[in-house]
């Protein structure tokens, strides 16, 4: 399963090279769309069963119940391990739970399957500046927003440390 699953994970990111290209250009009018495609090519396993423990896990996520989502998102990444977004949800749910190591792992996962998952880079910032790596932090934020500009709560992020880094640098 897990190579059909890879092939069916490839396909659906296929051809998404025009819409990363419109994100990424802070001036596109058009980059909503462009984001929800990614989105939505992105939340697609190939499998019917495995977008239902997916949407399972977010829900469960959603409702605060971290354990249930883990469980659920666990499930999913043993059974589609080449779904990004499946190792992206569970990522969001360890970093809930409070578990960054865990959470960490996982978006290394993501990052090896889809290296421009800005969220996932946005969550690899959020838990870095959590533990005061703000260098790390703050190299994570950027690349996030090198992809998708947009991302109001990442420009603050970087201006924020920016500003914090060059305090300590004097």
């Amino acid at each position: 399963m897990g190579t059909l699953a890879h092939g069916t994970a490839q396909a659906e990111t296929a051809g998404l090279e025009r819409y990363f290209e419109e994100l990424a250009d802070p001036d596109y009018e058009g980059w909503a769309r462009a984001e929800s495609d990614i989105r939505r090519a992105w939340s697609r396993s190939g499998s019917p069963g495995m977008d239902l423990l997916l949407k399972r896990g977010q829900d469960a996520l959603d409702e605060g119940d971290y354990d249930a989502a883990i469980e659920h998102l666990t499930a999913l990444t043993d059974h589609a391990p080449d779904f990004a977004e499946g190792w992206n949800a569970r990522a969001t749910a360890y970093f809930a739970a409070g578990l960054y190591g865990p959470s960490m792992a996982d978006i290394a996962r993501v990052l090896t399957l889809e290296p421009r998952h800005w969220g996932a880079l946005a969550g690899l910032g959020m838990i870095l500046d959590e533990m005061g790596r703000e260098d790390e932090a703050l190299d994570a934020f950027r690349a996030s927003f090198a992809l998708n500009p947009h991302q109001q709560d990442v420009k603050d992020a970087i201006a924020r440390l920016e500003t914090t880094l060059a305090g300590t640098a004097i």
